[in-house]
């Protein structure tokens, strides 16, 4: 003989609490069909309920004069064509100096008293120079601080490329 089960009011309420709660789960986390992870791969964008907040940027330290220093040698060798002796005796002299703007940057002095020190510098630092460059590597180096590196290089490229169409 057959059993038959008639539905009750409880199997009633509890097939809807599936079917509503089922729903839920999968519109909220994505299971199934193609949602937030397609492909099974899990449930979404993860958030975080603690707002995230952006680290305030470091102060970088000023760079010593030797970082200042070897940063611009390589374009003053290049602009200047120094051998390795003119290269070596350039960055000391400009790293001693350097070093002497520096200092008197951080002593703060009154600006007619920072005009006169840095005049005092530039001159002993034109004599050092002299001393320990050869005449033509000197003047072009002035010119070079009137004119500025990227200037003296593309002039001397210039100077180059007439060199060569005057020999063909």
């Amino acid at each position: 003989m057959k059993k038959i089960v008639k539905p009750s009011g409880f199997h009633f309420l509890a097939i809807l609490l599936i079917l509503f709660t089922s729903s839920e789960i999968f519109g909220q986390y994505g299971y199934g069909g193609y949602g937030y992870g397609r492909g099974g791969y899990g449930y979404g964008r993860q958030r975080s309920a603690i707002p995230q907040t952006q680290e305030t940027p470091k102060k970088e330290e000023p760079k010593t004069a030797e970082q200042l220093v070897d940063g611009e040698m390589p374009s003053i060798t290049e602009a200047l064509s120094l051998n390795e002796f003119e290269s070596a005796v350039l960055s000391s002299v400009l790293k001693k100096y350097v070093q002497e703007r520096i200092e008197a940057q951080i002593l703060k002095l009154p600006p007619e008293k920072m005009r006169e020190v840095y005049e005092n510098i530039t001159k002993r630092q034109d004599e050092e120079l002299k001393a320990g460059l050869p005449l033509e590597k000197y003047e072009a180096f002035v010119e070079l601080q009137k004119n500025g590196v990227a200037k003296t290089i593309k002039e001397n490229k210039k100077k180059k490329k007439k060199q060569k169409k005057t020999k063909t």
